[in-house]
């Protein structure tokens, strides 16, 4: 049970990376922006609380907790997000090698699980092998860095992350039917269990 929950969160996860894949290779100036928006209101509201916080503690409590360096910190972060949006656009290369080491990474694991399923003689390896092979490519490029401009980075990231959530979600809907197979087999064999116990 534990992993079929844990196969539908995949699935979930898949399904909020090819929303953000479209948003992004559609309008990424707007949708960042926006985003950067939102946590700036949720930083500054964050921080405020934090400092209410702080001056309804006793002296003796607020001296020995950081909760006004915490929320003047949040509230500083918050404000320059929410008066400057466009910051996350010029980190973006930063930001865009350090995705493509995490999907790098992500490949390597996959091609590791694939080996071992073809080794143990398991047949569901082909879907996998396909993620780890895309990964890998991609976060190749990404990490060769051969785009033109900014914005044509952009697009390929965008790209990038609606070809992964394709790939692992359909390597997620495949674990799930495989699940609910061997959890319908798994009730079977509990309820023959229980029929030969009643005969007894």
């Amino acid at each position: 049970m534990k992993k079929f929950f844990r196969s539908f969160k995949s699935l979930i996860y898949c399904i909020f990376e090819l929303i953000v894949g479209i948003l992004i290779f559609i309008n990424p100036h707007t949708f960042t922006s926006g985003i950067v928006t939102v946590m700036g209101i949720v930083l500054t509201v964050i921080g405020v609380l934090c400092v209410m916080g702080y001056f309804r503690m006793s002296p003796e409590m607020g001296a020995m907790s950081s909760e006004l360096t915490k929320g003047l910190v949040l509230l500083c972060a918050g404000v320059f997000c929410i008066i400057k949006p466009d910051w996350f656009e010029d980190i973006f290369p930063v930001v865009a090698v350090i995705y493509g080491v995490a999907i790098l990474i992500s490949g390597l694991v996959k091609l590791q699980w694939v080996v071992d399923s073809i080794r143990m003689r398991q047949k569901d390896w082909a879907v996998p092998a396909l993620g780890a092979g895309t990964s890998i490519i991609l976060a190749i490029i990404i990490l060769i860095n051969p785009f033109v401009s900014v914005s044509v980075m952009w697009a390929f990231v965008g790209a990038v992350l609606i070809i992964e959530a394709v790939i692992d979600g359909i390597s997620a809907v495949g674990d799930l039917k495989k699940r609910g197979k061997s959890g319908d087999s798994d009730d079977d064999s509990d309820s023959e269990c229980k029929i030969e116990i009643e005969d007894a």
